[in-house]
């Protein structure tokens, strides 16, 4: 069980890196938001997916 929940961490922290990249910011603001996320495990990823996406071009204009 303990497998399958690091697998899907690892899936969606991929995703999650991906999606940070594709965003019109800096590249400054990529690498900040990308190693916060990476950083912070599980409540990264889940900030980032629902709050954080939609606000990040805000955030690093």
């Amino acid at each position: 069980m303990g497998t399958i929940i690091y697998i899907i961490g690892v899936v969606l922290s991929v995703i999650a890196v991906l999606d940070i990249i594709k965003k019109p910011i800096s590249l400054v603001g990529k690498i900040i938001t990308a190693v916060i996320v990476l950083a912070t495990s599980w409540i990264g990823l889940a900030v980032y997916f629902l709050y954080a996406k939609d606000r990040l071009t805000k955030w690093f204009k």
